[in-house]
């Protein structure tokens, strides 16, 4: 184990930190964390407003945020000296300013690589649930409307033979891949560097370099790119108008990604056969459009919302708060470049 000297990087501190943790996490995590820290622990489970934040920023060592607390430059600037660590709960950390932090010799980390199967595992169950109307099914038994079982009624598609279109390869895209190719699925993929031929083959994927390709000659289009200003509105207007009529959106990854009023009108007008989201533009508010259409499976972000990864990511915050206490380099530092 190499000690890291640059106070950059690390800070060795006397005693037990204080650690301030965001939001609620498992029982068995706070429980350790209990033991080792001296720890604040948000019993209310609520989002902590700007002030709160920066308050609990100022009084500790520690920060434990995850992915609806924003944290901006001019938070971090408020923060004091006393923050020396950002160690996010969860993968995605496009809610904190990587540069700011740096700037304050304030380390981040994350929780890589945990929810990568349990993200995959949802992607899929939306993959095979949306063609085949699954949600309007349930809705027409949960409503009291089911008449029984008729020949010509709520009939969707079959998967096996369609092109699934995987745009952003990183560790989910590519579970994604593994578990589509059971069920028949023809994998194209785009990413911003292509995989080498042996992973292409492992998963029966083919590139394509085109991304407007990709998208235009999807039969099933799912989003796995990584958050940030570049891939905001990656499928806009006009790639959703480029799409196959009665093909199918799935996004499991950020809201943000979409265009969610071109979707929206898509779908409305007929263009597009359905959709399969777990996460929305202005999450939690979901646009009652998307809930009223009935081709639309609307998830409340379950994608990582397992016991075990749960867990997982709670044993990762814990081991890169005491690597950095001990002043080693925390194992999922964030670099500044990260995405």
């Amino acid at each position: 184990m190499t000690v890291v000297t640059d106070t950059r990087l690390a800070r060795r501190v006397e005693g037990r930190p204080r650690v301030h943790v965001t939001r609620r996490l498992l029982p068995s995590v706070e429980a350790r964390m209990s033991e080792l820290f001296d720890v604040v622990l948000n019993s209310e489970d609520r989002p902590l407003s700007r002030a709160e934040l920066v308050a609990a920023m100022r009084e500790s060592d520690v920060l434990v945020p995850t992915v609806t607390d924003r944290i901006d430059a001019a938070m971090l600037e408020e923060a004091g000296a006393r923050l020396g660590l950002i160690a996010n709960f969860g993968a995605g950390i496009e809610h904190i300013d990587l540069h700011a932090a740096r700037a304050r010799k304030v380390i981040v980390t994350n929780t890589p690589g945990v929810f990568t199967d349990d993200t995959a595992d949802i992607t899929m169950m939306l993959i095979l649930s949306v063609p085949r109307r699954v949600g309007e099914g349930s809705r027409l038994v949960r409503d009291g409307k089911w008449t029984g079982w008729a020949p010509s009624t709520l009939l969707g598609h079959r998967i096996a033979g369609r092109r699934l279109a995987i745009l952003g390869m990183g560790r989910i895209g590519q579970a994604v891949a593994h578990r589509a190719r059971a069920f028949g699925l023809e994998i194209v993929y785009h990413n911003r560097h292509r995989l080498p031929a042996s992973l292409e083959n492992m998963l029966g994927a083919r590139y394509e370099p085109d991304i407007d390709t990709l998208i235009a000659e999807a039969d099933i289009l799912t989003l796995h790119c990584p958050a940030g200003a570049e891939t905001r509105h990656v499928l806009n207007a006009a790639r959703i108008d480029s799409m196959k009529p009665g093909s199918f959106v799935i996004n499991t990854a950020r809201g943000h990604l979409i265009d969610e009023e071109a979707l929206i009108a898509a779908l409305e007008q007929g263009r597009l056969g359905g959709a399969g989201l777990d996460v929305y533009a202005q999450e939690p508010q979901v646009d009652p459009r998307l809930i009223a259409l009935p081709g639309v499976i609307t998830l409340p972000h379950l994608g990582s919302a397992t016991i075990e990864g749960r867990e997982h990511a709670g044993e990762k915050v814990i081991a890169n708060i005491r690597f950095w206490v001990d002043g080693h380099r925390p194992p999922d530092q964030v670099l500044e470049g990260w995405a």
